[in-house]
């Protein structure tokens, strides 16, 4: 059956090799039997920017992505919170295409809107303000035109400080906003939706304005290796694969 996968969220760095070798596997020997994978941001922990990608550990989730790229499976690359700065010479290694955020797809014919998530949690205003200035081009030039060992070290920083925050911001605000949510459904006219970052996989029915709309969760990879999946026939159910 025709059928593509989504994930998101696996934070892949060479200090967490457990996530590492869970995509290597998930790439080998079960998304080739998919026709497209969109992959929903923070593929990676943390990205400088493309000149990082010779990075051995990079480099081999690079090749991972291309093979799977030329063995006929699109790949469909979002950015997240984490991995805001991948650009076109790292899609371009990967054989993969950049999608904005959000994008508006017709999976199997159910309109779906893609999107990573972070921007629905607008109750945690210091963090929206945050993604406000990272997303400004301006500085995105300002920042890449530094050494990149300087923009890893700033990167680590604010790693550092994002984990000790996380200790002590409610549950409710790291959440998605229930009005951000329905707001951005109704600017797209109704459609499903697929998006990650809170870590909170589930599957909600929302009935707005007279229609019925889907909001499904991705899961992270901390732990186990998980996809939603999406076919022709109009199946979408979890997949959870061994580590």
């Amino acid at each position: 059956m025709r059928h593509s996968l989504f994930i998101s969220d696996l934070h892949l760095s060479v200090e967490q090799p457990q996530s590492a070798q869970l995509f290597l596997r998930f790439a080998q020997h079960t998304a080739p039997q998919a026709e497209a994978l969109y992959i929903l941001g923070d593929l990676f922990e943390a990205w400088a920017g493309d000149d990082d990608r010779d990075d051995p550990f990079h480099q081999r989730i690079i090749n991972a992505l291309q093979t799977l790229s030329s063995g006929g499976t699109r790949i469909l690359l979002m950015h997240g919170n984490r991995d805001l700065l991948m650009g076109q010479d790292l899609a371009g290694a990967c054989g993969a295409t950049l999608l904005p955020d959000p994008t508006l797809i017709d999976l199997y014919g159910r309109p779906t809107l893609l999107s990573h998530g972070d921007q629905l949690c607008s109750d945690d205003h210091a963090y929206q303000a945050y993604r406000k200035q990272v997303h400004d081009p301006a500085w995105q030039r300002q920042f890449l035109a530094q050494p990149l060992a300087a923009r890893k070290a700033f990167i680590a920083q604010l790693r550092a400080r994002s984990r000790n925050e996380k200790q002590v911001k409610s549950d409710e605000i790291m959440d998605v906003n229930n009005e951000a949510v329905l707001g951005l459904l109704r600017a797209h006219h109704y459609p499903n939706l697929i998006h990650g970052h809170t870590h909170r996989p589930g599957h909600h029915v929302l009935h707005l304005d007279g229609y019925t709309c889907e909001r499904w969760v991705l899961g992270d990879w901390d732990s186990r290796a998980n996809a939603l999946y999406c076919d022709a026939a109009g199946t979408v159910k979890w997949e959870i694969f061994p580590g």
